[in-house]
């Protein structure tokens, strides 16, 4: 096929919108080889380098010299809002099958089955859909004419946790005709990456590799231990840093956290995360168009987002691996002369990383107790069926279910809504990759640790971490930004922590299969729910959550501090009907705990404490359930009220921690059955583990 520089150079124009855009180094090459059938390519360029412009120029070539719609597989499609907008400046019709727009499916499959669609953009999970397989791929598969795949490192083990589904294309690509175009891209690949595209991708595979280098970044790596140090420092430098930019968080609970506090102090700024939901697209905008000065993200605002004129990236917490901070931090200066990339690291991290090593593959047991539930039940059995026999969350489940079902030749199938056997074991190659990408993750985990504790270097120590020549760098002319903190900002960064609280919300219907010793089931009568109840702090956080933490297990009895702070709490709460009396959570295992805590809060409200529930038998702790059908279960007969008659009025009913909520639920329909008012739930801490 012919290829156009000419017309390849104005639809980079159109693109763009840059009449007088040229290509970059590589761009140009990249997509003469595409049109001309030269082979398979893999594209290895920085972010921001423009990968998108090679496969949708190549598609309108393509579209323009008659060949058929072009095919792409991406995990990040709701993040490709900009790169679609460029597309269409061009003329390419491209649409995206994605969870964002699940009413638009079908209007979209009938288009491609018409054959009105350019490049059609579809995330990994859809190649596990077997109508999407039937009745839209199989339509369009013979006439494709160029299959992308963005973001292939995550065909490499190494993204095994990101999108398992790659896996699915991993077969697929094998099975491709020899002479079908396909174009793989990357911005980040290290040499054990890149060896495990060719082994995929096939070893004659032509790669463009470019510069890693980023000259437009000043790097710089701050220690400071505790969240309210780095808060601080935040809210001391955030407001005079050049331009608008983004702060990673590694939590939703700290992007939250973060975007508050720098509100509190005046910062307009945003938080985003994979929970910001309908939202996104606003905030996306919004710092497009400098309306922010920052956002504070997770990873759900990562690759995919385009803003060239970033003016600093800076990071609240070390991520895991020098793969995901080069490609968040490279996010910063891509247009701009000079950049801040700085790294700010603090205690929590390596508990936060450990987690996200720890979880990235089911445990042995827990494939074993799924697999032992399948074996006992031969028709099959759903995911909340799943539950129903074993003690292991619905994520953890979810994620056993989709790692065996993509093993060759899988394990387990799905038959309509059932999960059952097949015929085929587990091969023990599972478990080496598990225990390899552990090892390695451990090996990347300790190499951003080594990045933290550099004084110089940065640039250079990343791109040999990644496999390539630093060769000669020359950092931007910008100062260093300073690494010490005011002691009267950290003491406000504190009270912050320790004014926020949470809303607690109980639940309202029963578990599937009811509680049988309870004789309950369906919903719970309204006129037998709780109100919504409030929570003082997060389990272990840098607010209350430590000083929890320490009363609990450490000193046996609950701070005068946290009394005060609950007192609070409850007056800027205000619950109406105001509580007239105080009932708590009663535990066999720490009998004096929370009765001491809740009298000595009563006390302060100057309310009366009526201990009038009890724990009947002995029952292993909730945060020891793993699924809420395990939780409810377990707490099913194990509470009662000690003396039938109980007051009448209003009650704050107090807990030290809510996992599940079963238990609150409970005991809050055991008072209100029993003759109590509106009962007001208030828990120390939450923990995460039910919920």
């Amino acid at each position: 096929m012919t290829y156009s520089t000419q017309r390849s150079l104005e639809l980079l124009r159109l693109g763009s919108g840059q009449s007088g855009a040229t290509f970059r180094e590589g761009q140009e090459a990249a997509i003469r080889h595409i049109v001309e059938g030269r082979g398979r390519l893999l594209v290895v360029q920085k972010t921001g380098w423009g990968k998108s412009f090679v496969y949708f120029i190549a598609t309108k070539l393509l579209q323009e010299a008659g060949s058929g719609p072009s095919l792409l597989i991406s995990p990040l499609l709701a993040l490709m809002r900009n790169q679609i907008a460029a597309a269409e400046r061009m003329g390419v019709r491209a649409v995206t099958i994605n969870s964002d727009n699940q009413e638009e499916w079908d209007n979209i499959e009938a288009a491609v089955r018409r054959n009105e669609i350019d490049i059609l953009l579809i995330s990994p999970e859809r190649l596990a859909n077997e109508r999407f397989r039937t009745e839209v791929l199989a339509h369009i598969a013979a006439s494709i004419s160029l299959l992308v795949i963005d973001e292939a490192h995550c065909i490499s083990d190494w993204g095994h946790d990101f999108r398992p589904h790659y896996r699915l294309l991993e077969r697929i690509v094998r099975t491709l005709p020899a002479n079908l175009r396909l174009l793989a891209t990357t911005a980040t690949a290290n040499n054990r990456v890149m060896d495990d595209l060719k082994a995929v991708l096939g070893p004659s595979i032509t790669v463009s590799r470019g510069d890693l280098n980023r000259p437009s970044l000043l790097l710089q790596t701050i220690r400071l231990p505790s969240q309210a140090e780095r808060m601080a420092w935040l809210a001391a430098q955030v407001p005079s840093l050049p331009g608008h930019g983004i702060i990673y968080t590694l939590t939703v609970r700290d992007a939250v956290q973060v975007a508050d506090w720098l509100q509190s102090r005046g910062l307009n700024v945003e938080s985003y995360t994979g929970e910001t939901g309908e939202r996104r697209p606003e905030l996306e905008q919004a710092l497009l168009e400098n309306r922010v000065k920052a956002l504070v993200a997770t990873t759900a605002l990562g690759m995919g987002y385009d803003k060239p004129d970033l003016g600093f990236v800076i990071h609240y917490q070390t991520p895991g691996s020098v793969v995901a901070y080069y490609q968040q931090v490279g996010r910063a200066g891509r247009a701009l002369d000079a950049a801040y990339g700085v790294l700010l690291s603090g205690e929590e991290e390596t508990e936060i990383t450990d987690f996200f090593i720890e979880s990235a593959f089911p445990t042995r047991d827990e494939v074993r107790l799924v697999l032992d539930a399948l074996t006992a039940c031969p028709t099959g059995l759903s995911i909340p069926g799943i539950m129903a026999e074993v003690n292991v969350s619905y994520g953890r489940i979810s994620k056993v279910i989709d790692l065996l079902a993509l093993e060759s030749p899988p394990p387990i199938v799905k038959q309509g809504t059932k999960w059952q056997l097949t015929t085929a074991t587990l091969s023990r190659s599972f478990w080496q990759r598990a225990e390899r990408l552990t090892a390695l993750r451990r090996v990347e985990q300790q190499q951003m640790q080594e990045y933290v504790g550099l004084t110089s270097g940065h640039m250079e120590f990343l791109i040999r971490a990644l496999d390539g020549d630093p060769g000669r760098i020359r950092p931007p002319a910008l100062r260093q930004l300073p690494t010490n903190v005011d002691a009267a900002l950290v003491r406000e960064a504190v009270r912050f922590l320790r004014r926020t609280s949470f809303p607690l919300e109980l639940r309202k219907k029963w578990p599937a299969g009811g509680m049988p010793q309870y004789n309950v089931r369906g919903n719970i009568p309204a006129e037998h729910q709780a109100r919504e109840g409030k929570v003082l702090c997060v389990w272990g956080d840098a607010g209350w959550g430590e000083l929890v933490r320490t009363g609990k297990y450490q000193d046996g009895r609950f701070a005068d501090e946290l009394v005060t702070a609950c007192v609070r709490l409850v007056r800027e709460w205000a619950p109406r009907p105001a509580p007239e009396w105080v009932a708590c959570i009663p535990s066999r295992r720490h009998p004096d705990l929370v009765p001491d805590f809740a009298g000595r809060l009563a006390e302060a409200l100057d309310l009366r404490f009526y201990p009038v529930l009890e724990k009947t038998d002995d029952r292993p702790e909730q945060k020891t359930m793993a699924n809420s059908t395990q939780q409810a279960r377990n707490i099913d007969g194990s509470l009662d009220i000690v003396n039938r008659t109980i007051p009448h009025g209003p009650v704050l009913l107090v807990d030290d921690m809510v996992d599940s909520r079963w238990t609150l639920t409970i005991a809050a329909w055991l008072l209100r059955t029993h003759g109590s008012g509106d009962v007001f739930p208030l828990a120390l801490a939450r923990t995460g583990h039910g919920d």
